[in-house]
């Protein structure tokens, strides 16, 4: 019994205290705009000035990331509000031992992700030291560049936070010239950027190929949306605040105005890229014209950019789901290893072309998990949760034999609906995992096992730092809660 209950106790899982979140509104606002910054964001670019013009691209673009923006910030409500991270509260909807398998699959795609931006990440290293020292090994180049991102996450969330805060200038910077640089080779060839089609379409198909561009944004981020509480827990956050928009103010700023910005922006460059040279990416355009010191610029900003979106979007998910799994055997700078273990020796370099579209698939399947949260924690719950019992081995997230049905048959069903439904994968698993979820829990699952926060809802009880709470989970047979009490006043109210 001890072994199992220290086995949900993991020291690197437990809440988060208030005092102990360190990341601020513009800190996450940057780690956004190192995350943005992928290959497949040029790559919508370049599908979507196909069919419409950059600027119907432009709007759709705009549409997905905010929506998608807000489905991150609404999930993010969970780390924020309790200082949970994504594998704990999957305890609820999946139960104590279910957790491990949606998290695991999440777990892989992220290491698998990780492997992929490396491997191009090397590419690019090898390049610039093939330019300054004649150097070409883009494998010790792997090697040493999976090492250092591996390093700089195991250090923790803060030094995540100021390595994004180093790289996104330099990001914004070189992506302002590579703009300029591309609309400069289309005018050569006599392309005007905002009104080139390669070919239109009208009508149903122009509908139809608008639809794609905002649901291929959102779908791209559907991972994030759905474990971004392991990231947003760290957000500061003030206590006694009852306002939703004014208490995850740092997650709203970063992922409904940061995100969009800049997802925005990498797609005009790849939409750019492909009127001025008929390819999506502008590394390929670019050194068809650049040399010497200025492609060297280009490929740093390849390097900073897969870096970036490595520790924030992959590695952080994926280490703490690994320790999750792993217990306190395995802490968090352990689940950072193992996830950079396990994305290089599958060999991206050797199986991208067909782990990519892989991934897409997994990441629409995954969005019935975001659809199942929600419905958990606001619809059901009411973001009431009954922490102490997330790491009791027999409390009441224990259901069958550790099991919540509920879940597994919710994830089955969405996911299904969003691979056959992949155009609109992210909203069809949403819709569909939410509501086959709540339907299942609320009038089956639930009257079976009871939640102590649905039989007494009491925002005292089951909210956190809405009512001063920080959950302290002991290491005895019981955990508590602390909640500190105040004066309006002192707090600032």
């Amino acid at each position: 019994m001890k072994k199992e209950e220290s086995y949900l106790k993991s020291p690197d899982l437990l809440p988060i205290a208030h005092k102990d979140k360190k990341i601020g509104t513009g800190g996450f606002a940057m780690m956004w705009v190192g995350m943005a910054v992928v290959l497949a964001a040029f790559a919508i670019g370049g599908a979507g000035v196909q069919s419409l013009s950059l600027t119907w691209v432009v709007v759709a673009t705009i549409i997905g990331t905010i929506g998608i923006g807000l489905f991150i910030t609404v999930i993010g409500d969970i780390g924020i509000e309790h200082g949970l991270s994504f594998p704990v509260y999957m305890r609820a909807p999946f139960g104590t031992i279910g957790t491990h398998i949606p998290s695991i699959v999440r777990g892989l795609a992220a290491s698998f992700w990780f492997g992929i931006n490396t491997y191009f990440g090397a590419t690019a290293m090898n390049a610039i030291l093939n330019v300054l020292f004649g150097f070409d090994n883009w494998f010790i180049c792997f090697l040493i560049f999976a090492t250092v991102q591996l390093v700089n996450t195991a250090l923790g969330i803060k030094a995540v936070e100021r390595f994004a805060d180093l790289a996104a200038p330099v990001i914004i910077i070189i992506s302002v010239w590579m703009y300029a640089s591309l609309s400069d080779q289309a005018v050569a060839e006599g392309r005007e950027v905002w009104a080139w089609i390669e070919s239109p379409v009208t009508g149903g198909a122009a509908v139809t190929a608008f639809l794609v561009v905002i649901f291929s944004n959102m779908g791209f981020w559907a991972t994030i949306s759905a474990d971004i509480p392991s990231i947003s827990r760290f957000i500061k956050a003030p206590k006694f605040e009852r306002s939703w928009v004014k208490r995850n103010k740092g997650t709203l700023v970063g992922s409904m105005v940061a995100l969009p910005i800049t997802q925005t922006f990498m797609v005009v460059i790849g939409g750019v890229s492909y009127i001025a040279v008929s390819n999506y990416d502008p590394v390929v355009a670019l050194q068809e014209a650049a040399t010497g010191l200025i492609l060297g610029v280009l490929l740093l900003m390849i390097v900073l950019a897969q870096w970036s979106t490595n520790v924030s979007a992959n590695l952080v998910p994926a280490a703490t789901i690994f320790s999750n799994v792993g217990g306190p055997k395995v802490p968090f700078w352990a689940g950072v290893f193992i996830a950079g273990i396990v994305g290089s020796v599958v060999q991206p370099w050797s199986l991208f072309n067909i782990l990519i579209p892989i991934l897409l698939i997994v990441g629409g399947i995954l969005s019935a998990i975001v659809g199942i949260l929600f419905a958990d924690y606001y619809l059901i719950r009411k973001r009431r949760v009954n922490v102490p019992d997330l790491y009791e081995q027999n409390g009441q997230y224990r259901y069958m034999n550790g099991v919540n049905l509920a879940g597994f048959i919710a994830w089955i069903i969405g996911g299904l609906a969003a691979y056959f439904l992949s155009n609109y994968s992210f909203l069809v698993g949403f819709l569909v995992g939410a509501g086959t979820y709540y339907v299942l829990a609320k009038y089956w699952w639930f009257k079976k096992y009871k939640q102590a926060e649905l039989d007494d809802p009491s925002d005292e009880k089951y909210l956190g730092i809405t009512v001063g709470r920080d959950w302290v989970i002991v290491s005895g047979s019981e955990s508590q809660a602390v909640q500190e009490v105040g004066s309006a006043l002192d707090e600032g109210r």
